[in-house]
C-alpha cells in the first residue's frame, strides 16, 4: 500500500473533518502518497499537510446548471474519473454520502473502497433509500471502520465481519499535560454551536448549579455554525439574565491552555459519534461529565465513577446533580480527572494511526 484517497464532502470544521485532516497528514508523513479529494470548500476549514494533495472532485461549474439526476452522476463520475486517473491502493470514505458515492464510483474497478460510520446510524442510516442501497452497495466494501460498538451492531452481519471499531486520535497537544492542583471556578464545555450538541440544556442545567454556587461560571468554547443555536443560546443566557456567570467564548486554537484548569468538563450532546472534545478534555485530566448519548461513544471510553461521570441523555436535573457532585467533592472530582487523563494510552495519535494503518494493510494483502 502506497497510494490513498481520502474521501469526504469537506474539511468544514467538524469531527470526521478533523479525522481525515489527522490521518492524511500521519500517513503522509509516514511515506505514503495521499490525495483527499472532495466535493466541496468550506469556509472555516482544517488546515492540511503541504504534502497531501486536495483534489477537487465536486460539480464544476457546468454542471451545477444540471438537474437534479444529473448533478447526482456528474458527481460520481467526476469521483470515478479522478480515481482511474490516480489508481491508488486504497479509498477511505467518511460519513453517509461519501460511503455510497465511493463505493459506486469504483464499480467495475479493483480499487478497494474502506467506509466509516461516524454517526448514530438510527436516523441516519434508516431511511427507505438506505435500506435499498446498503444490501446493494455495502457489500462491496472492502471493509468499515466504527466508532462504536453501537454502530456496528446496526449494520448486517457481513458489513460487522469486515469491520474495525477504532477511536478518534487525540490531538497531541491535549496530552501530557501537567494536571493542576488547584482549579478555578470555572465549568467549561467545547464543541461547535449546533443543535444537537443542545448547549441550551447545559446552560440549564448550569443554572441549578449556579444557584447552588454563586461563585462558578460557565464557559462555552466553540464556533458558530449558524443553524440558529447561537441566537437561542444568546435567548437563553438573555432571558436568565446571565451574561455575568454562563459566557459564550467562541472558537479557541489553544483549548488545551483555555480548559485545563476547569473545574468540571460537561457535555451535553443528544447524538453523536465520538466526541472529540470529550476525549480532549479527559487527556486533559479535567473531570468530566457527559450525556449517554448515541451511538454510545461517551459509553466507549468513559465508566461511570471511574473516570467520568455519564447521566440520561436530556436530563437537565442529573446533567446538574453530577456537576454540582464534582464540585463538592474534588476528591472524587481529582480521582476521576487523574483516570481519566490514561484516555491517551487508548487514542493517542500514534496508537490511532497505527490500528488504521495495520488494518489497511490488511485489506490490500487480501486484494
Amino acid at each position: 500500500m502506497k497510494k490513498i484517497v481520502f474521501h469526504i464532502q469537506c474539511l468544514e470544521r467538524g469531527g470526521a473533518e478533523r479525522v481525515v485532516t489527522n490521518l492524511a497528514g500521519q500517513f503522509v508523513n509516514h511515506g505514503y502518497e495521499v490525495y483527499i479529494a472532495t466535493e466541496s470548500q468550506g469556509e472555516n476549514e482544517y488546515e492540511t499537510d503541504p504534502k497531501v494533495h486536495r483534489i477537487h472532485v465536486g460539480l464544476t461549474p457546468e454542471q451545477e446548471n444540471d438537474g437534479r439526476v444529473k448533478k447526482f452522476l456528474d458527481r460520481i463520475i467526476n469521483l470515478r474519473r479522478f480515481l482511474k486517473q490516480t489508481q491508488p491502493d486504497i479509498v477511505i470514505a467518511f460519513a453517509r454520502k461519501a460511503n455510497y458515492r465511493a463505493l459506486t464510483s469504483t464499480i467495475g474497478t479493483k480499487i478497494p473502497v474502506v467506509i466509516s460510520i461516524r454517526i448514530a446510524p438510527v436516523g441516519c442510516y434508516d431511511f427507505l433509500s438506505d435500506k435499498i442501497q446498503i444490501p446493494i452497495l455495502f457489500r462491496r466494501a472492502a471493509g468499515c471502520v466504527f466508532q462504536t460498538q453501537e454502530q456496528k451492531d446496526f449494520f448486517p452481519e457481513y458489513v460487522q465481519r469486515r469491520s474495525r471499531i477504532i477511536l478518534n486520535a487525540i490531538n497531541p497537544v491535549f496530552i501530557g499535560n501537567p494536571i493542576p492542583e488547584h482549579r478555578e471556578k470555572t465549568v467549561v464545555h467545547s464543541g461547535r454551536i449546533v443543535d444537537f450538541k443542545n448547549q441550551l440544556m447545559l446552560i440549564r442545567a448550569f443554572e441549578q448549579v449556579h444557584s447552588k454556587h454563586p461563585d462558578y461560571v460557565l464557559k462555552i468554547f466553540g464556533q458558530d455554525t449558524h443553524d440558529g443555536t447561537w441566537e437561542k443560546l444568546e435567548a437563553q443566557i438573555a432571558e436568565n439574565k446571565a451574561w455575568d456567570y454562563v459566557k459564550l467564548m467562541g472558537g479557541s486554537n489553544q483549548l488545551q491552555k483555555d480548559m485545563i484548569n476547569g473545574a468540571v468538563a460537561a457535555f451535553s450532546s443528544d447524538v453523536e459519534g465520538m466526541p472529540n472534545a470529550m476525549l480532549e478534555a479527559m487527556a486533559l485530566g479535567l473531570p468530566v461529565v457527559a450525556t449517554d448519548c448515541p451511538p454510545g461513544g461517551p459509553r466507549m471510553v468513559i465508566t461511570d465513577g471511574e473516570n467520568g461521570l455519564l447521566v440520561p441523555v436530556g436530563d437537565e436535573n442529573a446533567l446538574a446533580a453530577a456537576i454540582n457532585r464534582l464540585i463538592e467533592d474534588p476528591q472524587l472530582a481529582d480521582r476521576l480527572g487523574r483516570n481519566a487523563a490514561k484516555i491517551s494510552e487508548r487514542a493517542g495519535a500514534d496508537v490511532v494511526f497505527r490500528e488504521w494503518e495495520k488494518y489497511l494493510l490488511e485489506i490490500c494483502d487480501k486484494q
